[in-house]
């Protein structure tokens, strides 16, 4: 055995000692309610969801084999090797992130399906060479519409649009600069809460690569806090980066005092907004800005990120993310404006029937 491998292996062992070590243990999807669903015939093209349907069940059971049930419950290692199981147990999952079920609704899984058999399966290529298409430019136009943003920029994920962003806003120092090291002066300055997502703290390491970032990390959702940190700052470019509604700890970032810091301060607010707030909260699932019916008119990003026209250009040649990797296959783009649609259609007929009640 190699050095190499003698320290790699003493390291799995003390990972497997402070039981820091997980198996990856495989579950299959239960999908008898969604193929009874699309027997029916989807009268509406964009079929709403107001009441719970059968396809509903489908986005949350699971069924998981008996032998990895018991490890699980014990906590032993899984080889996740389960060829020929036959007994299984059925399970709910409440740690998902398809909060309404549209993964499993039949009109948005009927329009996937189409666009399947049209455009294949695959992205073309990336954004940068010819991976862009129509079906790119019309989510991104719904989905600043939904954010009440100008203009949106999407990436591939998430995670993505995290890390990609955080390194772009680093390298305006080193623009600033001329690519030299930057002076502090030409550095900005980035404030992170304590719990933000792990994308960003990842995009916030990728800049600090370059040299051309300082990184504050503030107490979680402490105002106080921040607002000491940015007052004792002496450098001009500052931004604050936060989630809005913080998954592990089921809190919101306290936008109302964000915004009043910020007006005092100038900073760039950034907010992750696309996981646990957009489609749940606010006005027509606006996200967590329109559920505290807050208006922030400039200088202030979501992440998709969503920004004004003139940035979103600007963004689209620093983030290395959004034009360099594999685009959206054009399946999961056509799936997504249908979920779209059928949004804006439940909201209307939500909508309208208050409408209706209060006359």
């Amino acid at each position: 055995m190699s050095s190499r491998d003698h320290r790699v292996e003493e390291a799995l062992q003390q990972l497997e000692h402070l039981q820091l070590l997980m198996s990856m243990r495989p579950i299959y999807l239960h999908h008898g309610a969604t193929q009874e669903a699309q027997k029916k015939p989807i009268e509406d093209e964009l079929d709403v969801f107001d009441e719970m349907q059968p396809w509903d069940r489908s986005s949350v059971e699971v069924h998981i084999s008996e032998p990895n049930f018991e490890l699980t419950v014990t906590y032993m290692e899984s080889t996740g090797d389960e060829e020929g199981t036959k007994n299984f147990k059925i399970l709910l999952l409440f740690s998902g992130n398809d909060y309404l079920g549209l993964g499993s609704h039949p009109t948005i899984g009927k329009a996937a399906s189409k666009a399947a058999l049209q455009h294949g399966m695959g992205p073309r290529v990336s954004a940068l060479i010819c991976g862009y298409t129509d079906y790119h430019r019309r989510l991104e136009s719904g989905l600043a519409d939904l954010q009440n943003k100008e203009d949106c920029l999407l990436c591939p994920t998430g995670f993505a649009a995290n890390v990609a962003l955080m390194v772009a806003l680093g390298s305006v120092g080193s623009l600033l600069a001329a690519d030299k090291t930057p002076l502090t002066h030409e550095k900005v300055a980035i404030f992170s809460d304590a719990l933000n997502h792990v994308s960003i703290i990842d995009g916030i390491r990728l800049a600090q690569r370059q040299k051309s970032v300082e990184i504050f990390i503030y107490r979680h959702c402490d105002m106080t806090y921040l607002n000491d940190l940015l007052s004792s700052c002496t450098m001009r470019k500052k931004a604050v980066v936060t989630d809005s509604l913080f998954s592990m700890d089921g809190d919101f970032a306290p936008m109302i005092e964000l915004v009043k810091i910020r007006k005092e301060h100038d900073f760039l607010l950034v907010i992750d907004d696309v996981t646990h707030g957009t489609f749940v909260c606010g006005k027509n699932g606006g996200g967590s800005f329109r559920a505290l019916l807050l208006t922030v008119k400039k200088r202030n990003l979501s992440t998709y990120p969503t920004t004004s026209p003139l940035a979103t250009w600007s963004l689209i040649f620093r983030l290395q993310d959004a034009i360099v990797s594999k685009d959206v296959s054009s399946t999961i783009l056509v799936g997504a404006l249908s979920s779209l649609g059928v949004l804006r259609s439940t909201f209307h007929a939500y909508n309208r029937s208050i409408s209706e009640e209060s006359l």
